[in-house]
Parts: C-alpha cells; structure tokens; sequence
C-alpha cells in the first residue's frame, strides 16, 4: 500500500511540479498555437503536455488516487486522496511571455485541504504550504503579514475582465477603500498573500483547479481564504474567492464586499 504520510505527498508534489515547469518550460516564449476552450479561455500545447506529465507521475506513483485537472477530466474522485493539478494558471501570461504564471498543485485528503504549492518556473520560487506545516517560499518559511485594517491592506486582483457588473462594483467598493490596489499577478497575487506582502486577493469565476492549489499554501501561511459568503472552499465552491491575511481583515473586507 502507498504511504500516506506528509513526506510522502510532499515528495510527489516536488515531482510533479518539476515534470510540468521541464514541459512548459520548453515552449515559454516561443511560437504557440492558442485554442479557445468551451468557456473561452485559451489553451496552449504546453498546458496540455505538462498536465500529460503530471498524470504519468501519479499513474506510476499513486494510481489509486483521484485527479481533478484542468486539461484533461476528472478521474476517481471519490478516492481518499485527490490531486487537484493546473499546469499552467495564468495561460494568457503564459501566451504574452509575462513570468507571472505558475504551476498549481491542491491535494484534498478525506475532502480535507492538507497541501497546497504554487510553483513559479520562471521566477524560480516554489511556494508550499502544508496542513499542520507552515508555509514555505524555497524552503524558507513565510507567513502572512498582521494587517487586519481595510484601510492599510494592499489588495490584488488577476484583472476586472474576470468580473460581472455587480461583482466588479463589490471588488470596486472594496478595493477603493484599502490603501493600494493592484491588478494582474495571475497566481503570484496568493504566493504574494502567503509571503507577507499582499494583504488581500478578491477575484471571481474561478475554477477548483484555480484556487485549491493557493488556498492551501494561504491557510499554511497563516491567512483566510474562502467564498464570498465565507464559506470554506471546496469542489462545488461558486468560484469567487477573497484570501485575508488575517481573520479580522477578512471579516472587515466580506462585510465590505456584500454591502448592499
């Protein structure tokens, strides 16, 4: 039987990360063909070979456990264990040669979030955080900042495009009362959130492959990280997500953020 012990994931996360930035990394900043997927985002060849390799790795590794990807379906989910894999967040900086996209890897253990890893291949930073663990920036711990004041949070976002009118004018009201807003980051907004120098990350329409991965590595860090009506996020989550570096920030921005 497979062990199941922290090390043990730790040590399968690392492969996997190492397998999908070796792939994506062959094809970053060169002549691409784009597909546009059913809910219009766009896929490279690259996403596709690198989330390829994550799956062998975990065929010969862990076969028996559940695989949500992003690229290529869900697969026995109702496993003890759950490996939640996107090869490439952040494809359209993956597109336009910007470094600020990442690999994301969750793993949900009895439905429990237990490990999260955000790796940055061109940056060379992996940032992990486990359950019980802390968190973990190449191997130096993190942790998120103190800040527990709307008015002195540093607040990020991917981009307005990812928000419908009545979410943008919630992200709008509250990102207008912190102290600096800032847009783009993809990913690294979370790694950002878990190293101490972004205060708050609200976005929308995500996907369990887009936040499960950072939640963990959040959680890790010390921070929240929930849906929108504070709820703890999970498979069937709605897709909007506000991280907090501080359960008293959190409260403050959620309230801010559903003002009616």
């Amino acid at each position: 039987m497979s062990s199941r012990s922290p090390e043990e994931y730790l040590r399968v996360a690392q492969l996997l990360a190492d397998a999908a930035a070796a792939e994506s990394m062959k094809w970053f900043r060169t002549p691409l063909d784009v597909i546009t997927k059913a809910d219009e985002s766009p896929v490279t060849l690259a996403d596709r070979a690198a989330e390829i390799a994550m799956r062998e790795i975990l065929g010969a590794q862990r076969p028996a456990d559940g695989i949500y990807g992003e690229e290529h379906g869900l697969e026995r989910l109702d496993a003890d264990s759950v490996w939640v894999l996107d090869p490439i967040d952040g494809t359209r900086s993956f597109i336009t040669g910007s470094p600020l996209w990442g690999t994301l890897i969750g793993l949900l253990e009895g439905g429990r979030l237990t490990l999260g890893m955000i790796d940055m291949p061109v940056l060379k930073e992996r940032w992990i955080g486990q359950a019980g663990g802390g968190a973990t920036r190449n191997g130096e711990y993190v942790r998120a900042s103190n800040v527990s004041e709307v008015g002195k949070a540093r607040i990020v976002t991917t981009s307005p495009d990812i928000f419908g009118p009545a979410d943008w004018q919630a992200f709008d009201r509250l990102s207008r009362a912190c102290a600096m807003r800032r847009f783009g980051g993809d990913c690294y907004g979370y790694a950002q959130l878990a190293g101490g120098t972004i205060d708050l990350v609200v976005e929308a329409g995500l996907q369990p492959y887009d936040y499960l991965g950072p939640a963990g590595l959040i959680e890790a860090a010390g921070g929240v990280i929930t849906d929108w009506s504070g709820q703890r996020l999970g498979l069937k989550s709605d897709g909007r997500v506000i991280a907090a570096a501080t359960p008293e920030l959190h409260r403050a921005a959620l309230a801010l953020l559903n003002q009616k």
